[in-house]
């Protein structure tokens, strides 16, 4: 009886996990397009959520395949914040250039996160 309890534990467990990860996606696509679409500016709020989501279920995730989800979306909102602000000198400069660099950056965040929506809809871990 212990395992069947186990079983079913483990597999709420999963699901709960899974239910937040779509949560943080679902943010994270919302703040992803609207920095790619001109005028469409959701308020960085929504991103903190989401990674504020992400650092506290990481650890419930250990172990897991969902474990990579929860760092892939981590990394992909750190590595844009450093990119972002090393590339913020260039509005300065030239707002061309600041544009470019900012709408390449906002392009490759949405596709870190749908590539991860798509791996998460088939149960699948993400590499780097």
């Amino acid at each position: 009886m212990s395992d069947i309890i186990d079983v079913l534990t483990k597999d709420e467990k999963a699901q709960g996990l899974r239910a937040w990860g779509w949560i943080s996606y679902v943010l994270h696509l919302i703040v992803a397009v609207g920095a790619v679409v001109p005028g469409a500016q959701p308020s960085v709020a929504l991103l903190v959520i989401a990674l504020v989501i992400d650092l506290l279920k990481k650890g419930d995730a250990s172990g897991t395949w969902q474990a990579s989800h929860f760092a892939w979306r981590i990394r992909t909102v750190w590595w844009a914040g450093v990119l972002y602000v090393v590339t913020a000198p260039l509005w300065l400069l030239f707002v061309f250039p600041g544009w470019l660099a900012w709408g390449l950056i906002s392009l490759w965040f949405l596709y870190r996160i749908v590539r991860g929506m798509v791996a998460m809809n088939q149960y699948q871990a993400l590499e780097d």
